[in-house]
């Protein structure tokens, strides 16, 4: 059973979701909050495994600070962005902020519902036009004048260049792609991609997928 939480300011939005979530088989409605403060309260308490994230929440709050303040305390519990933004800014703003995935709100439910079974099973889902968005940053031209260089912290020290391969199996990391799904589409075995996923690791100083994407999309 997947428990789930909602944070969303949309009295129909978050009733649809309600509504969806205590429907489907192997679910269940852990909390519905409307904005960053019942939030920051009440998901330690509730314990969700999944909390569905809006952007903008009620009385001026952001779903991304939310994420930004519960993460560090709360790792096991996994975010995932579902609003209507699809901009460059928020989508890295949300991942570097500790989500794991990132949906937009005119996904269907059943897609939905998908996404989230995904992230619980360890996936890293995301609406196709914010994947290829996120595929668009490792696209960075030779003279630098598209796009934005993710091997740079925000405090503007470089962090640990990654070979060809292993930027080609981050990138794939970061569209939530299984290790069997990265060697077929690399022609590589799938305990190849497991090794270099560890020398990935092990150059960015982290322990899994998404402190990796975080890391590596990281605003300069």
């Amino acid at each position: 059973m997947i428990k789930v939480t909602i944070v969303d300011d949309n009295a129909d939005v978050r009733a649809a979701i309600e509504k969806l979530i205590t429907g489907a088989e192997g679910f269940e409605l852990h909390g519905s909050y409307t904005d960053e403060h019942e939030a920051i309260v009440l998901i330690p308490l509730m314990k969700p495994d999944v909390v569905l994230m809006d952007i903008n929440l009620g009385n001026g709050g952001s779903g991304i600070d939310c994420i930004r303040k519960l993460k560090p305390d709360f790792p096991e519990i996994l975010f995932m962005i579902c609003t209507v933004f699809d901009d460059d800014e928020k989508i890295f703003e949300a991942l570097c902020a500790g989500a794991n995935g990132y949906m937009l709100k005119r996904t269907s439910p059943a897609e939905l519902l998908r996404a989230i079974r995904e992230m619980y099973d360890g996936g890293a889902p995301m609406s196709g036009l914010i994947a290829r968005k996120v595929v668009s940053v490792f696209q960075v031209n030779d003279s630098g004048g598209r796009g934005w260089n993710p091997l740079h912290a925000k405090n503007g020290k470089p962090l640990p260049a990654l070979s060809n391969r292993e930027n080609e199996i981050l990138q794939q990391l970061a569209l939530g792609l299984l290790y069997k799904e990265i060697a077929a589409n690399l022609f590589i075995s799938s305990e190849t991609v497991r090794k270099h996923v560890y020398h990935i690791y092990e150059k960015l100083h982290v322990g899994n997928r998404v402190e990796a994407i975080n890391k590596y999309f990281r605003r300069s």
